[in-house]
């Protein structure tokens, strides 16, 4: 797909949206002995997206998904059904871009992380959700196969700048042929970039998705990086992440300026089955108006909240309880994707 570097643009989170996806739990995805757990958990998610923008509710049962949201404002939200593995949008959603074609969708490969879950139905939910009419008609959708890429595992500014992991987008199991300059070189191409950002440090235990960005560091605007930092140093984390810390500290703005770093604290350890679960405060939504923060039951929510109102003063920061949602190894960004102006009818 050949375009002109200088005509594309990957929107940063905090620009105007029109809507935000969600692909719904049921009783076909891993999800099925803990809806009763994890449906009130989006439910949330979806009453406070509502509040403030459009809705879309990828299904394969509109009328089961209406009877769990009880009341809620029809005019706000679409349902699209369609057969799903998973509920994971933001690693199975189009990747918005503003190009010289216009509002474009990317739909890149999912693989389940990887190849460690199936995904053949998730695979194909943006290019069914485009013919069945959901989004704006000028809007396109591009086939990037066969290169594979999470919405999760990249963070945009908005004006140029990517930041990303190095173990995610180097993993063997995603596009294995390709080395790290091949990569970056595609990734400049296709998002019309400047500059890559690579966090050569860092994890969360019980993370499936081989650390994306989006649960460790993110960019609140241009100019700031959100990451969790860990001080206790009896944490199997603290060395990894006390090293991504440093990296982060090393980056530099485009005009030269270090970012403005604002320290996430690292969430209270939480364990189910004897398994250590990836609870992180970094996995939060910017949507208009808003952020929604995963909380985990502790006294650190309030903690993190604090330090995200500081960083959005414009925007109401809403705790959303996520310990269902660490089950299954991801969080609150991870089941949502956001489409700006101009995409979503």
């Amino acid at each position: 797909m050949e375009k002109v570097l200088e005509s594309i643009t990957l929107p940063a989170e905090w620009a105007r949206q029109d809507a935000v996806q969600l692909t719904w739990p049921h009783e076909g995805t891993d999800w099925a002995s803990l809806l009763d757990e994890v449906v009130p958990c989006f439910v949330s998610v979806a009453k406070e997206v509502m509040k403030r923008e459009n809705l879309l509710i990828v299904c394969p049962d509109a009328e089961a998904v209406k009877r769990q949201l009880g009341e809620y404002d029809a005019a706000r939200v679409r349902f699209a059904e369609i057969e799903t593995n998973d509920t994971w949008a933001r690693d199975h959603g189009g990747i918005s871009v503003h190009d010289s074609f216009g509002p474009t969708l990317y739909d890149f490969v999912f693989n389940g992380w990887g190849m460690k879950f199936a995904a053949a139905k998730d695979n194909l939910i943006t290019r069914t959700l485009h013919a069945g009419g959901f989004f704006a008609d000028q809007v396109q959708v591009a086939n990037m196969a066969p290169f594979v890429l999470e919405g999760g595992s990249i963070e945009s500014d908005g004006k140029g700048t990517l930041m990303t992991t190095a173990e995610c987008l180097l993993s063997v199991n995603r596009n294995e042929y390709l080395q790290r300059e091949e990569i970056e070189n595609y990734l400049k191409d296709v998002f019309g970039l400047k500059r890559v950002l690579w966090i050569e440090n860092g994890y969360l235990a019980g993370d499936d998705t081989d650390s994306h960005v989006d649960t460790l560091a993110r960019f609140c605007d241009e100019h700031t990086i959100a990451y969790v930092k860990c001080t206790d140093e009896s944490d199997e984390h603290f060395d990894e992440l006390k090293a991504m810390e440093e990296e982060i500290m090393k980056f530099r703005q485009e005009n030269g300026e270090p970012y403005r770093l604002v320290a996430l604290p690292m969430a209270d350890k939480v364990e189910w089955n004897g398994e250590r679960l990836p609870a992180t405060y970094a996995n939060f939504l910017i949507m208009n108006g808003a952020v929604l923060l995963p909380f985990y039951g502790s006294p650190k929510d309030e903690q993190a909240r604090a330090l995200l109102q500081e960083v959005f003063p414009s925007r109401e920061v809403v705790g959303i309880n996520c310990l269902p949602l660490i089950k299954q190894h991801g969080s609150l960004h991870c089941i949502t994707m956001q489409y700006p102006e101009g995409f979503v009818k």
